[in-house]
C-alpha cells in the first residue's frame, strides 16, 4: 500500500468527520440540557456505559476478523476475502443475537444502576433502556460485516461520508422533535433510524466499490482456529477495556446521581472529543503502521516510533494547557455557574487525558502487531485496580476520587507494562530506559509549561467569550515557543520536519486507489524483505505475521 498517501487521504477525511461528530453533538447536548434537563443527559450516558458492557458479546471478534483480513487483500486472494466475509456474517450476527439475550437478563438490574432520587418522574426507564439496546443490536445484524472492507482497505473515508450523510439527517429530525416536542422517546427513536439507514448505506458503498466481494465459500479449518485463538486472547482485554471505559459512569450513577453524572460527562464530553480529533492521526495510520512492522527493519521502525513519540508529546502537551486554562471558563459559558466542577477534578481531567493520547499510541502499535496474546492480562488487571479504587475512594472523595483511581490504575499498572510488552516484542530491549527517560523529560517540559501558561491566563482580568479567546492565544504562543525552545534541537524533531515535507506533496494530485494497487517496486520489496527476515514473531502463535486491526461499530479499542 502507499502508507503515505493513503494515511494522508484518511486524516483528512477523518478529521473532518471528527470536527463534525464534536461540534454537532454538542448541540444536541445543549439543546438536551435546555429543553429536557440534566437528568436526561446522565440517563444517556448511564445506558451508553451500559451497552459497551454488553458489547463484551463481541469478544474482540473485531479486531481478530480485520487483522485475518489484512494479508489475503495484500496478496489479492478474492476467494479467501470472500470466505472471510461469510464467516464474518454469521460472527455478527452470533454477536447481535448475544447482545440482544443478555440486555434482556440485565432489565430486572436496570433500577440498581440508578440512584433512585436521580430519575425524570415522567420516564420509564426499561422502554429507554430497550431502545438504547435495539439500536446496538441492529448495528450488529445489517451488514456490519461490509465495514471490514472498506476498512482493510483503508478505505474508510469512504464510510466516513456515508456517515456523515446519515448523522445530517439524524439531528436536524432530533433537534426538531427536542424543540417541537421536548420529547426523549422520540428523539432515540430517530437514533435507531440512524442506525438502520448508516449500516445500509455503509453497505451500499462497499458493494458499489468491491462487487467482486462477496461472502461465499468456507474458511479452512486452519484459518478459523488461527482467528478463535486471537478471539481468545482479545476477550480479557476486552474485558478490562469496557471496565475501564464503564466503570466510572456506574460507579457516579449508582452512588452520586444523574445529575452529577451529567455534570461530569460534560467536561468528560470535551476531554473526549480532544481525544477523537487526535485519534485520526492513529486510525488513519494504523494500516501504515502495519505494513511498516512487517517492511522495515527493527532499528527503522522503533526510529518512526521515537517520532511518533514527540509529535504525540507535542500535540498532547498543547491540548493538555488548554484544557487546563480553558474549561472552566468554557463551561461557565456553556452551562453557567451551576455546571461547575472543582479545579482539582480538571486538574486529574487534565493528566488523564496526557497519559491516554501516549496509551494511544503505544496501543496503536500493540494492534498493528497483533500482539495480544501477552497483552491479554493487562487491560484485565488494571481495569480490576480501577474498580477497586472506584468503590473505596467514591464515598470518602465523591467525584475526585473516582477519576484519580482511573489515572492511579493507568500509571501504576497499564501504562509501564505496555510499554515492557513493547520493548520485549517490537523493540530492542536496551532502548527501554532511555525511552522511558525520554517520556519523563516530555512530561516535565508539559509540567512546566502548564504552570507558566496557567500563571499568565489567570492575570488576565476580562470575563467572558473575550477571556476565553485571550486565554486560548495565551496558550498557543507559550506552549509552542516553550515545546520548540525544549525539542526543537532533538533528533527526532528534525526527522518529523522531514517526514512533514513528504507529506505534503500527498495532498493535492494523489488519486484514491484501493489497497491492491501497489506498484511492482513496492511488490518486489515487499517479497525482499520477508526474504530478508524482517519479519517479527506473534508471541501468541509464532507464525511469522503482520497484524493489522480495525474498531468493529461496537466501540473504540483502549
Amino acid at each position: 500500500m502507499k502508507r503515505t498517501r493513503n494515511a494522508v487521504r484518511n486524516v483528512i477525511f477523518g478529521g473532518l468527520l471528527k470536527g463534525y461528530q464534536i461540534l454537532v453533538p454538542f448541540i444536541m447536548r445543549t439543546l438536551l440540557i435546555r429543553y429536557l434537563g440534566m437528568e436526561y443527559l446522565g440517563l444517556n450516558s448511564l445506558f451508553t456505559s451500559i451497552l459497551q458492557i454488553l458489547n463484551l458479546a463481541e469478544l474482540g471478534v473485531g479486531s481478530a476478523l480485520g487483522y485475518s483480513m489484512y494479508a489475503p487483500i495484500a496478496e489479492g486472494k478474492k476467494d479467501e476475502i470472500c470466505a472471510l466475509l461469510s464467516l464474518y456474517r454469521r460472527y455478527y450476527r452470533l454477536i447481535g443475537l448475544g447482545i440482544f439475550l443478555a440486555g434482556i437478563v440485565l432489565l430486572p438490574f436496570l433500577p440498581s444502576l440508578v440512584k433512585t432520587d436521580s430519575i425524570p418522574p415522567d420516564v420509564d426507564l426499561y422502554v429507554l433502556y430497550l431502545l438504547h439496546l435495539g439500536a446496538c443490536v441492529i448495528s450488529y445484524w445489517l451488514f456490519a460485516y461490509k465495514n471490514s472492507l472498506l476498512a482493510a482497505h483503508q478505505r474508510s473515508d469512504l464510510a466516513n461520508k456515508a456517515d456523515l450523510a446519515v448523522r445530517t439527517l439524524q439531528y436536524l429530525i432530533q433537534a426538531g422533535l427536542l424543540v417541537g416536542f421536548r420529547n426523549y422517546y422520540w428523539y432515540l427513536l430517530a437514533a435507531l433510524g440512524a442506525q438502520i439507514l448508516t449500516n445500509l448505506c455503509t453497505a451500499l458503498v462497499a458493494q458499489k466499490n468491491y462487487p467482486d466481494y462477496v461472502p461465499r465459500g468456507q474458511v479452512e479449518e486452519q484459518t478459523r482456529q488461527k482467528i478463535r485463538g486471537k478471539i481468545k486472547d482479545l476477550f480479557t482485554s476486552r474485558v478490562g477495556v469496557v471496565i475501564v471505559n464503564s466503570a466510572d459512569t456506574l460507579v457516579i450513577s449508582a452512588f452520586l446521581g444523574l445529575t452529577v453524572l451529567a455534570v461530569y460527562q460534560n467536561y468528560y464530553y470535551i476531554v473526549t472529543s480532544v481525544i477523537g480529533l487526535v485519534g485520526v492521526l492513529f486510525t488513519s495510520t494504523l494500516a501504515g503502521i502495519g505494513n511498516s512492522l512487517l517492511t522495515e527493519s527493527r532499528g527503522k521502525n522503533y526510529a518512526d516510533f521515537c517520532k511518533f513519540t514527540l509529535l504525540i508529546a507535542w500535540i498532547a502537551g498543547l491540548c493538555t494547557c488548554c484544557l487546563l486554562c480553558l474549561l472552566q471558563p468554557f463551561m461557565k459559558l456553556w452551562i453557567g455557574e451551576a455546571g461547575i466542577l472543582p479545579g482539582q477534578i480538571v486538574i486529574c481531567l487534565c493528566v488523564y487525558y496526557f497519559i491516554y493520547e501516549f496509551n494511544q499510541l503505544f496501543n496503536a502499535y500493540k494492534d498493528a502487531a497483533g500482539i495480544w496474546h501477552r497483552d491479554r492480562f493487562r487491560t484485565l488487571t488494571t481495569a480490576g485496580v480501577n474498580l477497586v479504587l472506584n468503590l473505596l475512594l467514591v464515598k470518602p472523595m465523591g467525584l475526585y476520587g473516582v477519576i484519580l483511581s482511573t489515572v492511579v490504575a493507568t500509571v501504576i499498572v497499564g501504562m509501564p507494562w505496555l510499554i515492557h510488552n513493547l520493548f520485549t516484542t517490537l523493540f530492542d530491549g536496551e532502548d527501554r530506559q532511555s525511552y522511558l527517560g525520554t517520556l519523563v523529560f516530555y512530561g516535565s517540559v508539559t509540567f512546566l509549561n502548564c504552570m507558566l501558561t496557567d500563571r499568565v491566563c489567570s492575570q488576565i482580568p476580562v470575563e467572558g467569550i473575550r477571556e476565553l479567546l485571550e486565554r486560548a492565544l495565551v496558550c498557543l504562543l507559550v506552549s509552542n515557543s516553550i515545546f520548540l525552545l525544549c525539542y526543537g534541537g532533538r533528533k527526532d524533531f528534525r526527522a518529523l520536519l522531514a517526514m512533514g515535507k513528504r507529506f505534503l506533496p500527498e495532498i493535492p494530485h494523489d488519486k484514491a486507489t484501493s489497497g491492491n494497487d501497489r506498484s511492482a517496486e513496492e511488490t518486489t520489496k515487499f517479497a525482499d524483505y520477508g526474504k530478508a527476515g524482517a519479519f517479527y514473531e506473534d508471541c501468541s502463535s509464532g507464525n511469522r505475521v503482520c497484524g493489522i486491526v480495525h474498531g468493529s461499530s461496537a466501540g473504540p479499542e483502549s
